[in-house]
């Protein structure tokens, strides 16, 4: 076999791989959508345990840099059961470690946190 019936073939396998990768996220995130959706909207006394940020960056070709920050808070609830969620930034600017109050959710989809006033 020479090289030239080998690429077409190997360009064929990965496309395959991308397109099933591709398929497999959407309808990953379709049922988390969908579990989230079957699920009770809880409202529990919790109480901020910990915060983090993820940044990502993207360079293109032009040299143009893009970068994106994705805002998470840890929660604990009053059986001591944790739950991480990604919040918006300001949000994530309002809650200190150690705050309590009501923390409202929805599987694994956060709704807000409601402070309770000292």
């Amino acid at each position: 076999m020479d090289l030239f019936a080998i690429v077409p073939i190997f360009i064929g396998i990965i496309g395959v791989i991308v397109i099933s990768a591709i398929v497999f996220a959407v309808i990953r995130a379709i049922v988390k959508w969908q579990h989230n959706n079957t699920q009770p909207v809880l409202s529990v006394a919790s109480r901020v345990v910990t915060k983090r940020t993820r940044v990502s960056g993207h360079s293109s070709p032009d040299r143009v840099r893009t970068t994106s920050t994705y805002y998470y808070c840890t929660f604990e609830d009053e059986r001591g059961q944790r739950h991480e969620f990604r919040i918006s930034g300001k949000e994530y600017g309002q809650l200190v470690e150690g705050d309590s109050g009501t923390l409202t959710y929805q599987g694994t989809r956060y709704r807000g946190f409601q402070r309770q006033l000292r």
